[in-house]
């Protein structure tokens, strides 16, 4: 699968290079310790060397490639990463939530359930994008409403590989157990529901759950696939 198209509108041609490699990384079909040349992805892409060298910034900041002077080596991403990206996710949508406790959610809570909707659509044409997407939009909708700007700024750090991370699992779960993405959706909605009624301690719990079973989920699918490669 390559990177959704409709995601890159307005995008430059150096940001769609670096989502089209972080997603071959995020993969494994680009393997930990590949040298990836800058005249080859230039030909590949049908460009100049700088947006690859552009490219080539972003994911070294990702900590994804190492930059040497041979050229950029592939690290991707260690079961270690990721365990480290999901605590980071749980640690912000735990301290947001509690912003909402004593606040009426209910635009919010109506927004959730339109991208649980749309989630909902998705699963039914299996559309591994939009269903990838929404999933994200409802996580981002949770930090964006808060209004912290150290979080967000936290957040925006890495939201792009968070983006990838979920596009890469829900391709695995489309194609190995989709009825778990069923079980997702209800999921949301339950957390939705409880964001409504500002049940703080079954809105921690939720969160405890999901990032456990998106952990479980991601070390059967995307870490499993990554480490045959």
């Amino acid at each position: 699968m390559k990177y959704p198209t409709t995601w890159l509108q307005g995008a430059s041609l150096g940001e769609r290079i670096t989502c089209e490699l972080r997603l071959q990384i995020i993969r494994g079909v680009q393997t930990p310790g590949t040298v990836l040349s800058e005249n080859q992805i230039a030909a590949d892409f049908g460009t100049s060397r700088s947006p690859v060298r552009e490219a080539m910034k972003v994911l070294s900041g990702e900590g994804l490639i190492r930059l040497e002077r041979m050229g950029a080596v592939v690290i991707g991403m260690t079961p270690a990463d990721m365990e480290e990206l999901f605590d980071v996710r749980m640690l912000i949508e735990h301290f947001v939530v509690q912003r909402y406790v004593h606040k009426d959610n209910t635009i919010l809570v109506t927004t959730l359930n339109q991208m649980i909707d749309k989630m909902e659509v998705a699963l039914k044409h299996k559309d591994i994008a939009e269903f990838s997407l929404q999933d994200f939009n409802f996580h981002e909708a949770l930090v964006l409403e808060a209004g912290h700007t150290r979080i967000l700024h936290t957040w925006n750090g890495m939201r792009q590989l968070i983006l990838t991370v979920m596009l890469a699992a829900t391709e695995q779960r489309f194609a190995s157990n989709i009825e778990e993405s069923q079980v997702t959706i209800h999921k949301h909605r339950t957390f939705a529901n409880a964001l409504k009624q500002g049940n703080d301690q079954e809105l921690s719990r939720l969160i405890e759950e999901h990032y456990r079973d998106t952990r479980n989920a991601v070390n059967d699918s995307v870490l499993s696939s990554y480490r045959k490669t």
